[in-house]
């Protein structure tokens, strides 16, 4: 038995079954990866191969492939990746020269933050949301810190995912506030600082519950309602000024109405027409604040009153020839009584103005040639008496 084993032919054997199975131990090891490792993008990124020893060979792979972006291999088994791009990215393994896994990392490759573009909305005098956009893209995850400054720093609360930050109760009547933002990742950090005034920036949100109806009897007006924002709670101490404006269908301008309260009528919309209605509101007091959106667009027609013709005699079939035998059906829209009266009221106004110049004027012109008459009958008088006088004087 002993002089089997150490037959030619069974160490052949022994050798080639240890061979293969080391592959496949190394195959199972490469799955875990010890941590990862941030790089630079477009710079030369260093990976350690961590048991290995100077001057001893080793093989890396990247994520089980021997194809290898640009490198090299130090003598100390390190790989250096060169002017890396994001097809460099994935899990790194080195071996021996006996094939046995020694270390195995994660590579990710970004940039580091860059100063944030950052925008805040104020929608009421108690409530401040700053929002940002990265100007440089980083493909790493980030941290971010933010704080609130009116008259001392104060926490703004962070949601990391929508990437925005919330202040309550912020000190409205301070001029000048500033927001400081320090966004941090595995390759550095940045600290953005802006600074803004708070009563330039209040911008309501638009009215709710707009709704716009005719008004029964009267074909010229529209009712046009509203509430305040649910997030303007403070009605009284905060007064708003709502600006409507509606034209008719199909028209390019706008006509325009102010008011405090609502609901408000429209006193001059065409009648017959349909009429786009919006609204939108403003801080009544801080002249200087913003008005906000417009509400939704909405369509609206005034009143108008609809009669249907008096029903006719039916005819008998023998006296026409049956050419369509379909009936039909007609909707009369009958003149508005009250426009027709008060048309007729204007136009007897207008006469009698009329009739009452014409008599003056006539009454005038016959007291101007009375006038006249007279100054040449007295004028008569006067050379007769002369006339008579020079005839009785003795010659």
């Amino acid at each position: 038995m002993p002089g089997l084993l150490s037959s030619p032919v069974c160490l052949t054997v022994i050798w080639f079954l240890s061979w293969s199975l080391r592959p496949s131990c190394a195959q199972i090891l490469t799955d875990e990866v010890s941590g990862v490792q941030y790089g630079h993008l477009e710079s030369n990124v260093t990976l350690a191969c961590g048991k290995s020893q100077i001057r001893i060979p080793v093989v890396w792979h990247l994520n089980h492939s021997s194809v290898l972006p640009w490198h090299k291999v130090t003598s100390d088994g390190s790989l250096v990746l060169m002017h890396v791009d994001h097809s460099a990215q994935g899990i790194y393994s080195c071996y021996d020269n006996q094939g046995l896994l020694l270390h195995s990392v994660k590579l990710r490759l970004g940039h580091p933050p860059g100063l944030l573009s950052v925008s805040c909305q104020v929608p009421n005098h108690t409530y401040v949301r700053c929002s940002w956009v990265e100007s440089v893209a980083t493909f790493l995850p980030a941290q971010y810190n933010a704080s609130f400054s009116g008259q001392e720093w104060r926490p703004c609360v962070v949601d990391i995912v929508r990437k925005h930050c919330d202040v309550d109760r912020p000190a409205f009547w301070q001029t000048i506030h500033t927001l400081r933002i320090t966004a941090t990742n595995a390759l550095g950090s940045e600290t953005t600082y802006a600074r803004f005034k708070l009563h330039e920036l209040l911008k309501p949100d638009p009215p709710e519950s707009v709704l716009v109806n005719e008004l029964e009897g009267f074909p010229k007006r529209l009712i046009v309602s509203w509430t305040f924002p649910a997030s303007w709670p403070l009605h009284d101490a905060f007064p708003l000024v709502f600006q409507i404006r509606y034209r008719p269908l199909g028209s390019m301008y706008w006509s325009e109405i102010y008011s405090e309260e609502s609901p408000v009528v429209i006193f001059d919309a065409l009648a017959g027409h349909l009429h786009q209605v919006q609204i939108r509101a403003r801080d009544e007091v801080n002249a200087e604040s913003q008005w906000s959106e417009w509400s939704p667009l909405l369509l609206a027609r005034p009143w108008e009153v609809f009669t249907t013709p008096y029903p006719t005699e039916e005819v008998p079939p023998e006296l026409f020839f049956p050419i369509n035998t379909k009936p039909e059906t007609s909707t009369a829209k009958s003149h508005n009584p009250v426009l027709e009266d008060e048309g007729s009221l204007g136009l007897v106004i207008l006469l009698v103005l009329f009739s009452v110049v014409i008599l003056i004027t006539v009454l005038s012109l016959i007291y101007v040639m009375w006038v006249r008459q007279r100054r040449r009958d007295h004028v008569t008088k006067q050379e007769l008496t002369s006339m008579v006088k020079m005839k009785s004087m003795p010659i």
